[in-house]
């Protein structure tokens, strides 16, 4: 693994834009990401168990989003379109496998650098970018760090964790929590900003928990045990959400044996690694505050996509595009952005962050990106609401619906191993086709490619339980909400390569598409 340290680059090139920088007081940017983690399991959005009190304290001085989604329930798509602001369909990345393809004009990094800002990714990547991209790279996934840990504890740990097989320990993980990846991680990003001297930094403070393996220390893994909410479905109700859930059950109970018993369990780590992340955030910050740059400082806190947590039955993610696992965490806060107790109205998406990114350091939005700049709505200005008045979301690499009845071969495909300890939930079963949704208020329309729909009132069915897409009660809702992702469908067309010769392109200097303010 390459790892290109800031430290010496520091040393001539901070003292040469330091004037220059000082001059523009250009915020830093700390944009913490977890993996997997679910938006409505916080205390602030009414779950019964406060499980990151630290993370909703932020939020509160700040402003916050509770109809946020990802671009797709993946992570290589949802990252990819994090860092370049545009649409899978536009990034050509549509699955885990194809990171490699990513198209895009300029990204996140692209412009920060030529802004003067030190670069640094602690913790998870699972996208294109590759170590050379950044001044500072400490890459941690599921396994733990990526290369030696540097430290015979460290490095025992990540051993531990192989040996999960990406599932799950039933027992308080070893070493305390010196020893767990996120506490290693925030040590690293804090030694490197110590070294990053009158030059305006971002950081990436990835985390690859809550995501799989589910497993945690004490306290957290026995914070919860005792205090869990009831799950509000069961694997019966699955068998109303269609053959991929089915399929997805049946995978995952060959990979992972007896998970459906171990349902409570899973939920109750997950939950602990939730605090576990939590109590790391603050720390971070704390560290911040005693190097006196917290106040100069914009953080971001988002998920990539969700997780069932027990949900029909299942764990992980993969079959849909239901609210729990496209519906993201997503907050911000710092200098210039307005303090809300209350969420924010809009329907917004991870491709906005990076143009609102742009807005904020004072860069033009590049060509090809496709998210909107939040700035206005976060300083608390005026915004066309029209613009955010819906929100869309996409899943699956194309190609017909692959099914059961084309084979069930899970073991030759990948889906699980011949030890079955693994098993993957993006899958040809789950992920093969086109499915896209759109969020409009209380309302939900998902739609495929054979025409298949499905309705929601989200208000009163959540889980997205009862399918109202024939019912004629519901007709002009439906036929509003076709247009709604009709609209979505064309105006996030690629309009890469933009044209060549005389002709203008127009583009709002907030690079909204719907509205013209």
């Amino acid at each position: 693994m390459k790892h290109r340290t800031i430290f010496p680059y520091c040393v001539g090139t901070c003292i040469a834009i330091s004037s220059l920088q000082a001059k523009e007081k250009s915020p830093n940017i700390v944009l913490i990401m977890t993996d997997q983690q679910r938006a409505d399991f916080l205390a602030r959005e009414g779950y019964p168990i406060d499980t990151m009190p630290f993370v909703d304290e932020l939020a509160s001085n700040g402003t916050w989003f509770n109809k946020a989604y990802t671009s797709s329930p993946a992570s290589v798509p949802a990252r990819t379109s994090l860092l370049t602001g545009r649409f899978p369909k536009a990034t050509h990345v549509r699955n885990n496998q194809n990171e490699v393809d990513a198209y895009f004009e300029k990204d996140m990094f692209h412009v920060l650098e030529e802004k003067g800002y030190a670069t640094a990714l602690v913790g998870k990547n699972h996208s294109y970018l590759r170590s050379d991209r950044l001044d500072y790279w400490s890459e941690y996934n599921h396994g733990g760090k990526v290369g030696s840990s540097g430290t015979e504890k460290g490095d025992a740990f990540d051993r531990f964790l192989k040996e999960t097989q990406l599932y799950a320990s039933f027992e308080p993980a070893p070493g305390g929590i010196e020893s767990q990846p996120v506490y290693r991680m925030v040590d690293e990003a804090t030694e490197w900003i110590k070294h990053v001297k009158g030059q305006p930094f971002m950081l990436w403070l990835s985390f690859a928990e809550p995501h799989n393996p589910y497993q945690t220390c004490e306290p957290y893994f026995s914070m919860f045990r005792d205090k869990l909410p009831s799950l509000q479905t069961s694997a019966k109700d699955r068998r109303m959400k269609g053959e991929r859930y089915e399929t997805l059950a049946e995978m995952m109970e060959l990979g992972h044996v007896g998970y459906s018993q171990q349902l409570d369990e899973l939920h109750s780590i997950y939950l602990g690694m939730m605090r576990m992340i939590d109590d790391q955030i603050r720390r971070f910050t704390d560290n911040l505050k005693n190097q006196d740059l917290y106040d100069n400082t914009i953080f971001i806190f988002i998920s990539d996509h969700g997780d069932y947590v027990g949900e029909y039955g299942l764990m992980k993610k993969g079959a849909g595009l239901d609210e729990i696992a496209s519906r993201i965490p997503m907050q911000w806060s710092g200098p210039g952005i307005k303090t809300s107790g209350r969420p924010h109205n809009a329907h917004v998406s991870m491709v906005d962050i990076f143009p609102t990114i742009c807005e904020i350091i004072n860069v033009p939005i590049p060509a090809g990106a496709q998210g909107r700049s939040l700035w206005p709505l976060l300083q608390g200005k005026p915004y066309p609401e029209k613009e955010f008045e819906s929100i869309y979301v996409e899943h699956g690499y194309g190609g017909q619906f692959y099914t059961k009845k084309d084979d069930t071969d899970y073991l030759t495909e990948g889906a699980i191993t011949k030890n079955k300890y693994f098993f993957d939930e993006l899958n040809s079963w789950t992920q093969s086709g086109f499915t896209k949704m759109v969020r409009k208020g209380d309302w939900k329309l998902i739609f495929d490619m054979e025409g298949n729909g499905q309705l929601y009132n989200l208000r009163r069915d959540p889980l997205e339980l009862k399918n109202l897409f024939e019912i004629k009660k519901y007709s002009q809702t439906k036929t509003n909400l076709l247009q709604e992702l009709l609209k979505w469908e064309i105006a996030t067309g690629d309009p890469l390569p933009l044209p060549r010769r005389r002709y203008h392109f127009k583009k709002n200097e907030h690079n909204y598409m719907f509205n013209d303010m």
